[in-house]
C-alpha cells in the first residue's frame, strides 16, 4: 500500500493560512487578557522543557531585556537572545544544562501574579524552579515578568530575574 498525497496549489496554502490566523485571531480574543499573558508564559516554560528553543523564543518581543546579575542585556533578535539556536538540536539539551545545571531536567513556575497592568502592559510577579529528573529541586528564582500587547499579540519584552 502506498502513501496518498494530495497536491494543492498556491491559492489553498494560503486558504489554510488564513484559516489559521483567523482561528488564532478568534482564540486570543475570546481569552481575557490574563489568560493570554499566562498562555504566554505556558508556552515560553514547556517549549524550554521541551528544548523547543524556537517556540520558547517566539515568546519574546525584540528588542528584549533582561536584568540579572547586576547586568542588563539587550537582545535585537532571537540568535542574540538564544545563541543556542546555532546549535544542533542534538547538541542543545547538553549547552542547555551547562547553562543552567548538569543536573536540570526541567523547570515549573510555582508563582505567577499579575500585579499590574493595562491593555498594552502587564508585570507579573513569577518564581520558578529548577528540578532535577527525581523532582527535587536545584534552585528556586523570583523574577517580575514584563509583557507586552503589540503586533496584535501579547509576549515578554523583558523580564528581571535573581537567576544567574
Amino acid at each position: 500500500m502506498g502513501m496518498r498525497t494530495e497536491r494543492r496549489g498556491p491559492l489553498s496554502g494560503l486558504v489554510l493560512l488564513a484559516i489559521g490566523l483567523l482561528s488564532a485571531s478568534t482564540a486570543s480574543t475570546e481569552m481575557t487578557r490574563d489568560e493570554q499573558v499566562m498562555a504566554v508564559l505556558d508556552q515560553y516554560m514547556n517549549a524550554l522543557n521541551d528544548l523547543d528553543m524556537e517556540r520558547h523564543v517566539a515568546t519574546y518581543h525584540f528588542p528584549h531585556f533582561r536584568l540579572a546579575s547586576g547586568e542588563i542585556t539587550l537582545w535585537q533578535n532571537a540568535l542574540e537572545a538564544m545563541p543556542i539556536l546555532a546549535a544542533p538540536e542534538s547538541e542543545r539539551r547538553l549547552r542547555l544544562r551547562e547553562v543552567l545545571d548538569p543536573t536540570w531536567h526541567r523547570s515549573e513556575w510555582t508563582r505567577r501574579e499579575i500585579v499590574q497592568g493595562d491593555d498594552t502592559k502587564v508585570h507579573v510577579v513569577t518564581t520558578f524552579v529548577r528540578l532535577r529528573a527525581d523532582g527535587s529541586e536545584i534552585a528556586a528564582f523570583e523574577s517580575l515578568y514584563v509583557l507586552t500587547f503589540e503586533e496584535g499579540r501579547w509576549a515578554i519584552r523583558g523580564r528581571s530575574s535573581f537567576a544567574p
